[in-house]
């Protein structure tokens, strides 16, 4: 029995979900997924997935028209049970409009469209709430992406060009959400640039950003390399994997450097690591003001600060994020 996972949630929610893949290909066999375009390279080489079905939503599959095609595209694979993790009414329409006649959702979904509810834990890392959609206990997978061998020689090569060589550490300042970019990562990459070599990790949209940073550490005569835009996710995941540690906003990167192993230091502003989605390893670290009335102030973070002074990021200092990296022993050289 092949089950099918509905998934079109942000990349770093995809992420999250492959120890949900993990437990159900555990059970039956590699699960299909759908997924939107943009995060369907992160699953393609999966071992738990058997095919990626890209959802359009924004683009081909649009509307009505696109919907009811996919539906019918989905309903001919003649799947028994679809998985929704994702609250999201078009992922429950989808599945529902496919007549996948086991339909399981959590709770705070939409049970109407559902054959199955089971409820969402208020409590506990985002794995695990998803976990439980399956019934699976609490960190029975880790979250993991498999870049595979041309992406780490296609990795390799460009460090070699950039002449990066050796141990490295990797910012990620980006995130969709405006009000989670910390403002100080140019500052922080030249103090970072002193003891080790800087690459900046991020997408097309990251390039100014990027670019900033990298200028910042170049005046100081720091070894830095601007990759914003230049390697694909599963590349990006690949260079990630091979990082001293990755410091990133409560975005996308967070999650690959969960699912490669690297070490994650995360800033946390709008939102808190209490939501479900820090960072998970014995040795990472997440870094916010803890004294702000108002924070935390949404559940994604919002495009601005609400209060219009952005005090969560602004008053995370760079001195803040250094010591704590110097005292986790994360800046020490290796023999």
């Amino acid at each position: 029995m092949t089950s099918l996972v509905i998934q079109t949630a942000f990349l770093g929610d995809v992420v999250l979900t492959t120890p949900l893949l993990a437990a159900l290909a555990e059970r039956h066999g590699p699960v299909d997924v759908v997924t939107t375009p943009a995060a369907a390279p992160l699953l393609e080489n999966h071992p738990a997935v058997r095919h990626v079905i890209p959802y359009d939503k924004r683009g081909r599959d649009r509307g009505l028209t696109g919907i009811m095609g996919l539906a019918r595209r989905i309903a001919a694979a003649r799947y028994e049970v679809a998985y929704l993790p994702h609250r999201s009414l078009r992922s429950a329409a989808l599945a529902f409009l496919a007549r996948v006649p086991s339909r399981v959702g959590f709770d705070d979904g939409w049970p109407l469209l559902y054959t199955e509810t089971r409820r969402r834990p208020r409590t506990g890392h985002e794995i695990d709430r998803l976990l439980g959609l399956a019934g699976a206990p609490a960190g029975a997978h880790p979250p993991t992406l498999h870049p595979q061998a041309e992406d780490e020689r296609a990795v390799e090569q460009y460090l070699t060009d950039a002449g990066i060589a050796g141990d490295f550490v990797a910012l990620a300042p980006g995130s969709i959400w405006g009000s989670k970019r910390w403002p100080y990562y140019g500052e922080l990459a030249s103090r970072l640039a002193e003891h080790l070599a800087v690459v900046v990790v991020g997408g097309p949209e990251d390039a100014s950003l990027g670019r900033s940073i990298a200028e910042a550490v170049r005046r100081t005569g720091g070894r830095v390399l601007d990759a914003c835009g230049r390697l694909t996710l599963l590349q990006s995941a690949a260079l990630i994997g091979r990082a001293r540690l990755l410091v990133t906003n409560d975005s996308a990167p967070l999650h690959l450097a969960s699912a490669v192993g690297t070490r994650v230091v995360a800033l946390f502003g709008p939102t808190v690591p209490e939501f479900g989605f820090g960072p998970i390893g014995e040795d990472d670290l997440a870094l916010g003001l803890t004294e702000l009335a108002c924070r935390p102030c949404s559940d994604h973070g919002p495009p601005t600060c609400p209060l219009g002074h952005h005090r969560c990021m602004r008053e995370l200092r760079v001195s803040t994020v250094v010591t704590a990296l110097e005292e986790s022993g994360a800046l020490r050289r290796r023999d």
